[in-house]
């Protein structure tokens, strides 16, 4: 064995080379103060388009990041190449805190929940008053999605030349949503674009429904440049439409300021992740009146205190009726 000396050269000590040639870990992350910020329009495989500025930048999510994951809507901050040339990749390394967000899971058993929307105002429940026929239970877990992540409701009805909005317009008049009725024609000739623009300008809009309710036709109306996407035909033996849209995609409004966001068609739309207790918070002239409920009260029971806030006139008993329809849509099927 050799040993050294007091006074040895650095030339006679050894030092074991490092195989992989990579510098030390640390614990210390980069703050990326410097980082640009953008918006992502859609996401597809692992790619993200991101709007920075005026340009459109395509960008991967950075290994920091972890397990989370980004959707449309959502605010980013990016670093890298963001001029967003062709073949140039830039990295999202921050996912701004969410104002919004519209989520759904598979069924109402599954646990996985699905961010489909970040930072929507408002979300835009389209569907047709026939062919195929409107699925009431349907629109129901749509609204108490919306109400659970903080979106306006607003209710499309499509192919009112087919059939009359009377009867699905009575379902929800005590709700007060806002809705616009559209027919086949005056989607062709731009009037129902026109009619429904006004609920959109300078609000970020996400369109859901299910698929051969026009939603899709509608959303091309609104922003005729983008037309990429093609329309389905509904199967005239299953009464449902072919998807046509594969994935979430932000899209600036045509003729005026705000953002529509078109999303794949949905044949279900599960509600396991929403706590119950948050959609009360849709109706303000219900909420005083459940300070008299018992704990962990349903609001659909015997000794719920909302029966005796309605029969002091404080609400609309119909206002009732409807909180404990859309509550009870968490526990039916669509189909019922």
């Amino acid at each position: 064995m050799r040993r050294y000396g007091r006074h040895t050269d650095e030339d006679d000590i050894r030092s074991r080379p490092n195989r992989k040639g990579n510098r030390p870990r640390t614990h210390i992350r980069p703050k990326h103060e410097d980082a640009a910020e953008g918006m992502v329009l859609t996401v597809d495989r692992g790619r993200l388009t991101c709007l920075v500025e005026d340009r459109v930048v395509m960008a991967m999510k950075a290994r920091e990041l972890g397990r989370k994951a980004a959707v449309v809507g959502d605010r980013v901050a990016l670093v890298g190449d963001l001029s967003g040339k062709k073949d140039t990749l830039a990295r999202i390394v921050r996912i701004e805190e969410r104002r919004t967000v519209l989520r759904r899971t598979a069924d109402d058993d599954d646990p996985y929940e699905r961010v489909v929307v970040a930072n929507a105002d408002q979300l835009a429940i389209v569907t047709a008053l026939a062919d195929p026929e409107p699925r009431p239970r349907l629109i129901d877990r749509c609204l108490v999605a919306a109400f659970d992540g903080g979106l306006d409701p607003l209710l499309v009805m499509t192919k009112s030349d087919l059939a009359p909005a009377d009867k699905l317009l009575e379902l929800y008049g005590d709700l007060d949503i806002p809705y616009v009725v559209t027919s086949r024609a005056e989607l062709e000739s731009g009037e129902a674009a026109d009619r429904v623009r006004e609920h959109l300008e300078g609000r970020i809009t996400a369109f859901v429904g299910h698929s051969g309710v026009g939603k899709t036709t509608l959303v091309n109306a609104l922003v005729p440049e983008d037309r990429r996407r093609t329309t389905g035909q509904v199967n005239a033996v299953t009464g449902r439409g072919r998807h046509t849209t594969t994935s979430a995609l932000a899209l600036p409004l045509a003729g005026a300021q705000g953002w529509v966001i078109d999303t794949p068609g949905v044949r279900s739309f599960g509600l396991a992740h929403v706590d119950p207790s948050r959609v009360i918070h849709a109706f303000p002239d219900l909420e005083p009146g459940t300070d008299g409920c018992p704990r962990a009260c349903s609001h659909d029971e015997p000794d719920c205190a909302l029966d005796a806030w309605v029969e002091e006139g404080h609400a609309d008993p119909a206002r009732l009726y409807s909180l404990r329809r859309l509550l009870s849509a968490r526990e039916r099927t669509e189909g019922d």
